[in-house]
């Protein structure tokens, strides 16, 4: 584990990696292949590499996922149906379940649609967390490549700044360049007390630490064409996932 000067070698960190078994846009999304090996693979593997953590579990509703989440060297959580994770539940639901069977000081979620996260992703992301003054929690973050200020909502049949600021409805015709920078979160990774989660039923708290993703460590699959473009990238040396080892 790496060290740290702020806190003795007591603390147990342990990493959870979100399993469910459903998903609309690509079926079974946290098992599918990529190149040779599906996709929670190489977060368990990630986890491995940072050697940061007492423990590496992966909280599904499904013990096929859970069993092949154990076959790459995760402990498999169990998590009842009436409580897995879907689309529309918030994730505190899953977290303090898998809290609940595996008890930490800190946890790390690493989400398998986040591939070419690495040992060395996690290792940096955790060297922020434990910098004084300490947060509450880090979250992943890139730079948004469409800025709010251009977005709209609809109303009947007229359009409506997504952002209206008062007096400053002008906003969406000004150049890119003269906005004020706005970043996205992203599927990498969050690093979290679980007191937040205990104590404030929340995942992250309110001090938020942003850990600035590079290149491809944030890049996050939702969609089939995701799939080839990370085939794509793969192939071509653009990113590189980590070696997975069983």
């Amino acid at each position: 584990m790496i060290g740290c000067p702020h806190f003795p070698g007591s603390l147990r960190l342990i990493a959870l990696i979100p399993c469910r078994s459903g998903s609309k846009r690509i079926p079974y999304k946290n098992v599918h292949p990529l190149n040779g090996h599906p996709l929670l693979a190489y977060s368990i593997q990630a986890a491995k590499d940072s050697g940061l953590f007492h423990g590496i579990y992966a909280s599904s509703d499904s013990p096929e996922i859970g069993e092949i989440a154990e076959r790459y060297g995760a402990e498999f959580i169990h998590c009842p149906l009436s409580i897995a994770h879907n689309d529309l539940d918030p994730d505190i639901k899953w977290v303090r379940h898998a809290l609940e069977q595996a008890k930490c000081d800190v946890f790390s979620i690493l989400r398998p649609t986040s591939p070419f996260r690495t040992g060395s992703t996690i290792q940096r992301a955790w060297l922020e967390f434990i910098t004084f003054p300490i947060p509450s929690s880090v979250r992943a973050v890139e730079k948004c490549k469409q800025h709010p200020y251009k977005m709209w909502t609809i109303k009947i049949d007229r359009l409506e700044p997504l952002i209206d600021e008062s007096g400053r409805k002008q906003l969406f015709n000004t150049p890119y360049q003269s906005l004020p920078e706005v970043y996205v979160q992203n599927a990498s990774l969050e690093i979290s007390w679980s007191a937040n989660v205990y104590k404030d039923d929340s995942i992250s708290g309110d001090n938020i630490k942003p850990f600035f993703t590079e290149g491809y460590e944030g890049f996050d699959i939702n969609e089939p064409i995701d799939i080839q473009l990370a085939c794509q990238m793969i192939a071509n040396g653009s990113a590189t996932l980590p070696e997975v080892v069983r």
